[in-house]
Protein backbone atom coordinates (compact mmCIF):
# COMPACT_ATOMS: atom_id res chain seq x y z
CA UNK A 1 0.00 0.00 0.00
CA UNK A 2 0.81 3.56 -0.96
CA UNK A 3 1.59 6.41 1.91
CA UNK A 4 -1.63 7.90 -0.58
CA UNK A 5 -3.55 5.23 -0.01
CA UNK A 6 -2.48 4.78 3.57
CA UNK A 7 -5.04 7.83 5.32
CA UNK A 8 -8.50 6.16 4.43
CA UNK A 9 -10.15 8.95 2.00
CA UNK A 10 -13.43 7.16 1.39
CA UNK A 11 -15.93 5.05 4.06
CA UNK A 12 -15.58 2.21 2.41
CA UNK A 13 -11.49 1.55 2.85
CA UNK A 14 -11.80 2.84 5.94
CA UNK A 15 -14.41 0.35 6.71
CA UNK A 16 -12.18 -2.66 5.58
CA UNK A 17 -9.09 -1.13 7.05
CA UNK A 18 -10.74 -1.20 10.32
CA UNK A 19 -12.09 -4.83 10.31
CA UNK A 20 -8.56 -5.87 9.21
CA UNK A 21 -6.90 -4.31 12.34
CA UNK A 22 -9.95 -5.42 14.38
CA UNK A 23 -9.19 -9.06 13.19
CA UNK A 24 -5.33 -9.25 13.73
CA UNK A 25 -6.10 -7.70 17.48
CA UNK A 26 -8.40 -10.40 18.03
CA UNK A 27 -5.75 -13.08 16.80
CA UNK A 28 -3.13 -11.40 18.60
CA UNK A 29 -5.04 -11.24 22.04
CA UNK A 30 -6.01 -15.30 21.72
CA UNK A 31 -1.75 -15.85 20.84
CA UNK A 32 -0.84 -13.51 23.97
CA UNK A 33 -3.54 -14.00 26.71
CA UNK A 34 -4.74 -17.35 25.56
CA UNK A 35 -8.53 -16.10 24.87
CA UNK A 36 -10.00 -13.48 22.29
CA UNK A 37 -11.91 -10.51 22.90
CA UNK A 38 -15.59 -11.10 22.81
CA UNK A 39 -16.14 -7.90 20.43
CA UNK A 40 -13.88 -5.52 18.86
CA UNK A 41 -14.62 -2.04 17.46
CA UNK A 42 -11.89 0.12 15.43
CA UNK A 43 -11.77 3.36 14.43
CA UNK A 44 -10.00 6.23 13.17
CA UNK A 45 -9.71 9.43 15.59
CA UNK A 46 -8.56 12.18 13.17
CA UNK A 47 -6.26 11.74 10.32
CA UNK A 48 -2.94 10.06 12.66
CA UNK A 49 -5.12 7.68 15.41
CA UNK A 50 -6.53 4.59 15.18
CA UNK A 51 -8.58 3.43 18.40
CA UNK A 52 -9.21 -0.34 19.21
CA UNK A 53 -11.68 -1.34 21.93
CA UNK A 54 -11.77 -4.88 22.80
CA UNK A 55 -14.97 -5.97 25.43
CA UNK A 56 -14.49 -9.06 27.38
CA UNK A 57 -11.09 -9.52 27.09
CA UNK A 58 -10.48 -11.66 30.93
CA UNK A 59 -8.74 -14.79 31.20
CA UNK A 60 -10.54 -17.24 34.05
CA UNK A 61 -7.13 -16.79 36.02
CA UNK A 62 -7.84 -12.91 35.49
CA UNK A 63 -11.23 -13.39 36.39
CA UNK A 64 -10.47 -15.08 39.50
CA UNK A 65 -8.17 -12.36 40.58
CA UNK A 66 -11.04 -9.82 40.47
CA UNK A 67 -12.80 -12.28 42.23
CA UNK A 68 -10.02 -11.62 44.78
CA UNK A 69 -9.86 -8.03 44.11
CA UNK A 70 -6.32 -8.00 42.80
CA UNK A 71 -6.99 -5.62 40.11
CA UNK A 72 -4.25 -3.28 40.44
CA UNK A 73 -2.08 -6.75 40.32
CA UNK A 74 -4.13 -7.64 37.19
CA UNK A 75 -3.31 -4.23 35.71
CA UNK A 76 0.01 -4.46 36.01
CA UNK A 77 0.02 -7.99 34.46
CA UNK A 78 -1.92 -7.21 31.06
CA UNK A 79 0.17 -3.75 31.01
CA UNK A 80 3.82 -6.08 30.94
CA UNK A 81 2.22 -8.31 28.72
CA UNK A 82 0.95 -5.97 26.15
CA UNK A 83 4.80 -3.65 26.12
CA UNK A 84 6.41 -6.95 26.31
CA UNK A 85 4.71 -7.52 22.83
CA UNK A 86 4.69 -3.74 21.77
CA UNK A 87 6.30 -5.01 18.42
CA UNK A 88 3.32 -7.58 17.33
CA UNK A 89 1.04 -4.76 18.42
CA UNK A 90 2.34 -2.12 16.27
CA UNK A 91 3.58 -4.22 13.35
CA UNK A 92 0.29 -5.27 12.12
CA UNK A 93 -1.11 -1.48 12.14
CA UNK A 94 2.29 -0.55 10.18
CA UNK A 95 1.57 -3.17 7.61
CA UNK A 96 -2.27 -2.51 7.08
CA UNK A 97 -1.43 1.37 6.83
CA UNK A 98 1.22 1.74 5.47
CA UNK A 99 2.32 4.07 7.82
CA UNK A 100 4.89 4.11 11.02
CA UNK A 101 3.57 3.98 14.77
CA UNK A 102 4.60 7.00 16.69
CA UNK A 103 3.12 5.64 19.79
CA UNK A 104 1.45 2.63 21.04
CA UNK A 105 -1.36 3.15 24.22
CA UNK A 106 -2.34 0.47 25.86
CA UNK A 107 -5.58 0.48 28.97
CA UNK A 108 -7.66 -2.26 30.45
CA UNK A 109 -10.59 -1.50 32.99
CA UNK A 110 -10.51 -4.65 35.73
CA UNK A 111 -13.79 -3.81 37.15
CA UNK A 112 -15.37 -3.94 33.34
CA UNK A 113 -14.80 -7.35 32.16
CA UNK A 114 -11.62 -6.32 31.00
CA UNK A 115 -12.54 -3.70 28.49
CA UNK A 116 -8.96 -2.77 26.79
CA UNK A 117 -8.53 0.11 24.44
CA UNK A 118 -5.00 -0.33 21.99
CA UNK A 119 -4.47 3.31 21.05
CA UNK A 120 -2.28 4.02 17.94
CA UNK A 121 -0.73 6.88 16.78
CA UNK A 122 0.96 7.19 14.10
CA UNK A 123 3.55 9.42 12.14
CA UNK A 124 2.50 11.57 9.25
CA UNK A 125 2.12 9.86 5.62
CA UNK A 126 5.64 9.67 4.19
CA UNK A 127 7.81 9.90 7.55
CA UNK A 128 10.84 7.79 7.42
CA UNK A 129 12.28 7.71 10.71
CA UNK A 130 12.40 5.16 13.23
CA UNK A 131 9.04 3.74 14.20
CA UNK A 132 7.61 3.02 17.91
CA UNK A 133 8.36 -0.68 17.52
CA UNK A 134 12.28 0.38 16.51
CA UNK A 135 12.41 1.78 20.46
CA UNK A 136 11.31 -0.92 21.91
CA UNK A 137 13.79 -1.62 25.10
CA UNK A 138 13.91 -5.65 24.14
Amino acid sequence: MSTDEAQPTEVEPEISLAMQVSGEMTSLYKATFGRGPKSVRTHWAGPDTIIVILEDTLTQTERNMVRMHEHQRLRDMRMFFQYATLKEFCEPVERLTGRKVRSFLSAVDTEVDGLSMETFILHPAGYDGPSRTERAEY
